[in-house]
C-alpha cells in the first residue's frame, strides 16, 4: 500500500492515512479504497484494487496531520497543521464544510463513530471527536445527508507551565470507548501521566488510569476491555480496564508511535521508528 501511494503521488509527503470502512450490504461488493492526506494540503483517494488515484482534493492550505471516513465511508474528515477541520465528499470531491474551532493548533486525532439517533438529545446517527496539541477535544454530532454538525461537548486540559526534560511534548489524544457507550478516552501532555475516561452523558471524568511515562499512541480494542498505549521509552503497555491488569512489552527499538487493534481485536499492530511489529492476542 505504501509502495502504491508512494509511486502515484511524487513530490510530496503523505501525513496520514484511512481505511475506506467496508460497506455492510454485501461483503466485497465494493472494492476498498483509502484515503491519504500529504504535505500539499491535499487529499487523495485510492483504490486498492485497481492501483490507481481515483479523486484528489485540496481542502486544506497547510500540510494535513488527521484524517478519518466517516462511519458509513460516504464523508472525509482532515485536519490540518492550521486546525482546521474539513469535510468532504468523496463522491462529489466538494468540501462541504470547514470547522475553525481548533484553529492555531495542529490536528492529532479525527475519530468517528455510530450513535442512536436521538443520543444525547440531538439528532443524527453519527458522533465524530477531533483533538488538537493544545489539549483540546471537541465532539460533534451530525447527520451529513441533512447538512447537521451539532457540537455536543468541548474539553480542555490542564497542564504545567514549564515541561522540564521534555524535548517535544507529547500528544494529544482522544477515542471513543468501544466497550462504554457514550464514554471516551484521552490522554496527553498534563499534570499527571493518565489516562481519563470522560463521560458524555455525565460531562465529567469517571475513571483515571495511571501511566508510567507520558503517552505517544493509544488504541482501543473493538471486542474486548483492552486499551494499548505507546510509550516513547520503547515500552508498551497493555491494559485490561477497569485497570486490573497491566503488561509491559519491550521490543522496540524507538518511540512507540502508532497502536491499532485489528477490527476483530485479536492482533495489536505497533509502530516504532524501523520496526512494525504484529502481537497475538490470547484468549478473551
Amino acid at each position: 500500500l505504501f509502495h502504491l501511494v508512494s509511486a502515484l503521488v511524487l513530490l510530496q509527503s503523505c501525513q496520514c492515512l484511512a481505511w475506506k470502512p467496508r460497506p455492510v450490504v454485501v461483503w466485497g461488493a465494493e472494492s476498498q479504497h483509502v484515503v491519504a492526506g500529504y504535505s500539499d494540503g491535499t487529499i487523495r483517494v485510492f483504490s486498492v484494487s485497481r492501483t490507481e488515484m481515483e479523486l484528489k482534493m485540496h481542502p486544506h492550505a497547510v500540510a494535513l496531520t488527521a484524517i478519518a471516513y466517516s462511519t458509513d465511508g460516504e464523508m472525509i474528515l482532515s485536519g490540518g497543521k492550521d486546525g482546521l477541520v474539513a469535510v468532504s465528499s468523496p463522491r462529489t470531491g466538494m468540501t462541504i464544510r470547514i470547522l475553525a474551532d481548533h484553529k492555531g493548533s495542529p490536528i492529532t486525532v479525527l475519530q468517528c463513530t455510530r450513535k442512536q439517533y436521538r443520543d444525547f438529545g440531538v439528532e443524527g446517527g453519527e458522533l465524530w471527536l477531533a483533538t488538537s496539541s493544545d489539549r483540546r477535544v471537541s465532539v460533534w454530532a451530525s447527520d451529513w445527508l441533512k447538512d447537521k454538525c451539532e457540537l455536543l461537548d468541548w474539553l480542555s486540559f490542564p497542564a504545567p507551565a514549564g515541561p522540564e526534560g521534555l524535548g517535544s511534548l507529547p500528544p494529544s489524544l482522544a477515542a471513543f470507548c468501544p466497550w462504554e457507550h457514550g464514554t471516551l478516552v484521552y490522554i496527553g501532555f498534563g499534570m499527571q501521566k493518565e489516562a481519563l475516561f470522560y463521560s458524555l452523558h455525565k460531562k465529567q471524568v469517571v475513571e483515571k488510569i495511571s501511566l508510567p511515562y507520558f503517552a505517544t499512541s493509544l488504541s482501543l480494542s473493538p471486542a474486548a476491555r483492552f486499551m494499548a498505549v505507546g510509550f516513547g521509552e520503547r515500552l508498551l503497555r497493555l491494559l485490561r480496564c477497569p485497570a486490573s491488569d497491566a503488561q509491559d512489552y519491550a521490543g522496540h527499538d524507538d518511540t512507540v508511535h502508532l497502536c491499532r487493534f485489528s477490527p476483530s481485536g485479536r492482533r495489536l499492530l505497533t509502530a516504532s521508528h524501523s520496526a512494525v511489529l504484529v502481537w497475538e492476542l490470547a484468549g478473551p
